[in-house]
């Protein structure tokens, strides 16, 4: 058995997707309370998140999965809400809403079953 140490390699943690609710709360975890567990799987390969400000932001997979797995064990101080806004056996478009004491910050999520497993497609910010 080869010894653990700083250049072993992280074993990646599986988490269950395989329902929407479930995908849906990762995501919630994972970028609001700073889990970093599932956070490869959470997002299809072609991922793309879309941050709406006054210039306007792309992100791809890679990116988005490296500035989360940065902020591992990060808390956000915020109430979070979500709601389905609309839903079918293979689609979810949910509305995370994350109120911080001086303002708040809406995501839009969209999710969509792949095999056994949902993940994140797009993310509009």
């Amino acid at each position: 058995m080869a010894a653990e140490g700083p250049g072993a390699k992280a074993t990646k943690t599986n988490v269950n997707l395989s329902t929407a609710d479930m995908a849906l709360d990762r995501y919630v975890a994972v970028t609001t309370e700073g889990e970093s567990a599932g956070v490869e799987q959470l997002f299809a390969v072609d991922f793309n998140q879309k941050i709406q400000a006054t210039n306007a932001q792309s992100h791809s997979r890679e990116a988005v999965v490296k500035s989360l797995k940065k902020q591992k064990g990060e808390k956000l101080n915020c109430t979070v809400n979500t709601d389905i806004v609309e839903e079918s056996a293979d689609y979810m478009v949910a509305k995370v809403t994350l109120k911080f004491e001086n303002f708040t910050k809406t995501d839009l999520v969209t999710l969509e079953r792949e095999g056994d497993n949902w993940k994140g497609i797009l993310g509009l910010f």
